[in-house]
């Protein structure tokens, strides 16, 4: 973000907190009056890490993320594991063709 956006989202968010008094004054502290204070809230924390983003170095690789490594074996399965099992389309493990 240039620093020109980050001052334009700084004073829009000034004007939506005026409006927001505004409505605080005219409804009192209802529900929909206290999201709107709270969406507010949140959005300059925001613009706020956008602010601390641009002051700290960029990172650029990728998080590092823990794998678990699974080792399947290559010997074969044992034969009783399948009895009775069908593929599912195939016709069964073993075919009866005649």
């Amino acid at each position: 973000m240039t620093s020109s956006e980050i001052v334009e989202l700084r004073r829009a968010l000034g004007r939506l907190r005026q409006c927001v008094g505004g409505l605080r004054t005219r409804y009192g502290d209802v529900a929909a009056v206290q999201r709107l204070a709270n969406d507010i809230e949140r959005l300059d924390i925001d613009a706020t890490e956008l602010v601390d983003l641009d002051s700290t170095p960029r990172q650029r690789e990728a998080p590092r993320i823990e794998r678990e490594v699974v080792v399947v074996p290559d010997t074969p399965y044992d034969p009783q594991l399948w009895h009775d099992a069908d593929d599912e389309g195939l016709g069964g493990h073993r075919s009866h063709r005649t």
